[in-house]
């Protein structure tokens, strides 16, 4: 817990040292902004529902787990936050994409402080990680300043790989790797979203693909929750290859 707050603190200073970050304009000007069946931004905003099915099925089976349950309902409203931001794109709109986002980052790193260091620890971290997602993106709100929201972004992401690969506590690991690989192959799709539009002859948007394969991660982690298992003592040193 020492590692996670000191490695929370440093790269909180570092982004406070950084001058705020406002959010680009240009961004919400995607490749692919066609109508279909009266909608527009069809694709971008259909591309969404594999999120409400993940969370629906999430939701259906892990209820009791509080941390688990936060982050289907995370995944769950990503869908609905991120058609609504999609049908048109501006920073109001946005801010309700993004917040279902920041339930679902920090109710995966609130899990993961539970499942190795008690289920009282991860229950006592889910309500504060919860407030700062939240506070990140009303700071934004309020200031226009994005840094605390990047914060809330890249903090999970640094410290995840360390609780899951250095102090292994459940089956599974290959499966979160597969679901790192795939949030990782998402924001590069969101990155080239212009060159793949024009890549395949207007067909389909990099942005659209982000969504899929987004989803895709959010679907591996429903499968990680669905058979993990706690490691025995015996196996703890071992790499876990389930």
């Amino acid at each position: 817990m020492i590692l996670l707050g000191g490695l929370g603190l440093a790269s909180a200073a570092a982004l406070a040292a950084m001058s705020p970050i406002t959010q680009d304009q240009a961004y919400h000007a995607f490749a692919d902004a066609r109508p279909l069946l009266g909608i527009p931004n069809f694709w971008n905003v259909a591309s969404n529902l594999p999120f409400v099915a993940v969370g629906a099925a999430g939701l259906a089976f892990w209820r009791r787990d509080a941390a688990a349950t936060a982050l289907f309902v995370g995944i769950l409203l990503t869908g609905f936050g991120s058609s609504y931001y999609h049908l048109a794109p501006d920073d109001g709109r946005l801010f309700w994409d993004r917040l279902p986002m920041t339930i679902g980052f920090m109710a995966l790193l609130a899990g993961a402080i539970g499942e190795r260091f008690g289920d009282a620890a991860g229950r006592l971290a889910l309500w504060p990680l919860l407030a700062i997602g939240a506070a990140s993106l009303l700071w934004w709100r309020w200031t226009g300043d994005l840094r605390p929201y990047v914060w809330v972004q890249f903090y999970p992401f640094l410290v995840l790989p360390i609780l899951y690969l250095w102090f292994p506590a459940t089956t599974g690991t290959a499966i979160l790797v597969t679901a790192a690989a795939l949030y990782g192959l998402a924001k590069a799709l969101e990155y080239f979203d212009r060159a793949i539009y024009a890549a395949t002859g207007d067909i389909v948007s990099g942005h659209t693909l982000k969504h899929l394969a987004a989803a895709a991660a959010c679907y591996a982690l429903l499968r990680y929750i669905a058979q993990r298992s706690p490691l025995t003592a015996a196996t703890r040193t071992a790499p876990d290859t389930a």
